[in-house]
């Protein structure tokens, strides 16, 4: 049998109380019927505690269970301390995971440039303001802005360029998000095979953008002297196509359709031979007739107080011929050689007497008819008489009239061959005054 300093520690466990807090020495004292000895207490205390009696040992039996009490309340105390900060721990989890699920891996090209960013934005519209990335009307964005994102999500941006078209002769300003001339090209749909391009097809295109020629190939027929060619041409004029044909123009030489105009696809052109040269012609310019009211004049009588005279002008014209047919002339430069002489003419207004007395019954109409033929202006071939009734003019200024009896009207005329009559008869009238009475 051991002492109590000599006690072996034993294990935990129900043959020893069940108290797994409790330690070994307390369990060896508990079998042996005393109450335990501490370690640090010797033989010396046992015998002490001998002479002191139960009060010491009722001491040593609260002591005891002091310490059970402590030892039994350890684990609750634990947990109390434990439990806060465990809470923690588990808001900031939940956080953090709420935190890592709106971060998105998004892969972001603009114009071309790719990078990968991270971004907490939840579309395309928030990604694009985040990262500064302005877009227009002309601008090309896919997925479409306002689009959700994921991550993983791939966002291309491409910028509107203007391109500054002259397509076949038409101008206009169109724009396309291609990088370079030749897929500005596709994205417009303009067919450049054979065709002429003022730039290159891999020139890149700024976002300042670009001014582009293109003349696609066209059908051109062309016809010169008695032949007809037809070529496919890209030319900017016509007189381009007709050089391509192999047709010299020359001199005066011109076209159907305006040399600078735009060849059109189909098109039929003529080329017109001109030879042209120049003439100087003199021209009369007609003199006018300024007519004054004389009263001394029997009415419908007029008097030339002044002869006109035409005036002269000499004028250049160009006489053109195309393919060997001459062309109305035309009229180049005039100048006035001398200026018309206006003639003067007195208009009588004198009335005339109502008839002559001893001539009125007389047939004066037959003895025209004979005389002239009825003409009042006739004139004989030797140009001595004239008139109704062939008045020469010293008769004709005896009786009153003026100027050239075949100038007045036929009433005077009449007047003044009754008057005749009177003084002398049918005399003046040899062959044709009988006439005057049937």
């Amino acid at each position: 049998m051991y002492g109590v300093h000599d006690a072996r520690t034993q294990g935990y466990g129900p043959a020893y109380g069940g108290d797994t807090y409790r330690p070994a020495y307390e369990v060896a004292a508990r079998a042996h019927g005393s109450e335990p000895v501490l370690p640090r207490q010797g033989v010396r205390g046992m015998e002490k505690e001998s002479r002191t009696g139960g009060a010491h040992a009722m001491a040593g039996r609260r002591a005891a269970r002091r310490r059970k009490a402590r030892y039994s309340r350890r684990p609750e105390s634990a947990v109390r301390r434990l439990l806060p900060q465990a809470l923690v721990v588990a808001f900031l989890a939940g956080g953090t995971t709420a935190f890592l699920a709106k971060d998105k891996a998004i892969e972001l090209t603009v114009d071309g440039r790719p990078r990968t960013l991270h971004t907490f934005a939840d579309d395309v519209t928030g990604l694009l303001a985040e990262e500064g990335v302005p877009v227009g009307a002309h601008d090309m964005v896919a997925p479409a802005p306002g689009t959700p994102l994921a991550s993983g999500d791939e966002v291309a941006v491409r910028y509107g360029r203007p391109v500054r078209l002259t397509l076949d002769g038409e101008r206009r300003e169109v724009w396309t998000t291609a990088r370079t001339v030749d897929g500005a090209l596709r994205q417009l749909g303009v067919r450049a095979e054979g065709a002429y391009l003022s730039a290159s097809r891999s020139q890149s295109i700024g976002r300042a953008g670009v001014a582009l020629d293109v003349r696609t190939e066209r059908t051109v027929t062309i016809l010169a002297d008695g032949r007809t060619r037809t070529i496919r041409t890209n030319a900017a004029t016509v007189r381009e196509a007709v050089e391509e044909a192999g047709i010299t123009l020359h001199g005066q030489d011109t076209t159907s359709v305006p040399q600078p105009a735009f060849p059109r696809d189909g098109q039929t052109v003529t080329v017109l031979r001109v030879t042209g040269s120049r003439e100087v012609r003199e021209e009369i310019i007609p003199f006018d007739v300024r007519r004054t009211a004389d009263p001394t004049l029997f009415t419908g009588t007029e008097v030339i107080e002044r002869a006109g005279r035409p005036g002269l002008r000499r004028a250049t014209y160009y006489l053109r011929t195309v393919n060997g047919v001459r062309q109305k002339p035309r009229r180049e430069t005039s100048e006035v050689v001398r200026q018309p002489r206006t003639q003067l003419v007195r208009v009588g207004t004198r009335p005339h007497p109502d008839s002559v007395q001893g001539a009125d019954d007389l047939n004066w109409q037959a003895l025209a008819a004979c005389e002239s033929g009825g003409r009042p202006h006739a004139v004989d071939p030797s140009g001595t008489y004239g008139g109704l009734y062939q008045f020469d003019s010293h008769t004709w200024h005896s009786l009153g009239g003026s100027g050239r009896p075949q100038d007045a009207p036929a009433e005077e005329q009449t007047l003044r061959a009754k008057k005749l009559y009177v003084s002398r008869g049918a005399t003046p009238w040899p062959h044709c005054g009988a006439r005057l009475h049937r």
